[in-house]
């Protein structure tokens, strides 16, 4: 029997909605992000242009796709921010177009996400599918524990995704800044506290 391309179900997804929504697909499952609040975007937002000003190749909602040796998708993310290791290249809108708007995973540097209600998929299977992507960065601003987290040297112990990890961690309340490695700027999370 041939499995459904993940990409596929999640059009199907998109297009069954009522409201205008982009689902992601991570171990195993599709999940429909709660749509952003001001604040929470916002937040993101300073944290990009943070990166911006220290002359990163930053962006904001564009979709990466994950996939095993063999081709298949294991996880579609769309991140809250990202660094990018390149501009897009003629290969890379190559590879957007045929898997129906998802860029290849490994042209991030580093990845940034910020909580919602569905805190757990940040902190739990997004943060495993990107340490098993390879993605050497990883920042994550946690709301509703009011942290901020750099996760760094991500481990894939074998073969499965759902064991890898990050092997260090920086943590500080939010409103502290948040030290990244070189050549990353140190992260003001002062944006996210109540105001």
């Amino acid at each position: 029997m041939t499995q459904q391309d993940p990409i596929d179900v999640l059009i199907a997804i998109e297009e069954a909605s009522q409201a205008p929504i982009r689902p992601e697909y991570v171990e195993g499952m599709a999940i429909v992000p709660p749509q952003p609040n001001h604040k929470r975007k916002h937040g993101a937002f300073e944290l990009a242009v943070q990166f911006r000003s220290a002359g990163h190749l930053v962006g904001m909602g564009n979709g990466y796709r994950a996939a095993r040796k063999d081709g298949t998708t294991t996880s579609l993310l769309i991140p809250d921010f990202y660094v990018l290791r390149r501009e897009p290249t003629e290969l890379d809108e190559s590879y957007l177009k045929a898997h129906k708007g998802w860029y290849p995973i490994d042209m991030i540097a580093l990845v940034g996400e910020v909580t919602s209600t569905n805190h757990e998929t940040d902190t739990g299977p997004k943060l495993r599918t990107y340490a098993a992507a390879g993605v050497p960065v990883y920042v994550l601003i946690s709301r509703n524990a009011k942290t901020a987290h750099c996760y760094t040297d991500p481990v894939l112990p074998g073969d499965d995704p759902t064991e890898a990890y990050y092997d260090s961690e920086i943590k500080v309340d939010l409103g502290d800044p948040l030290p990244l490695p070189a050549p990353y700027p140190i992260l003001e999370t002062a944006p996210f506290l109540e105001g």
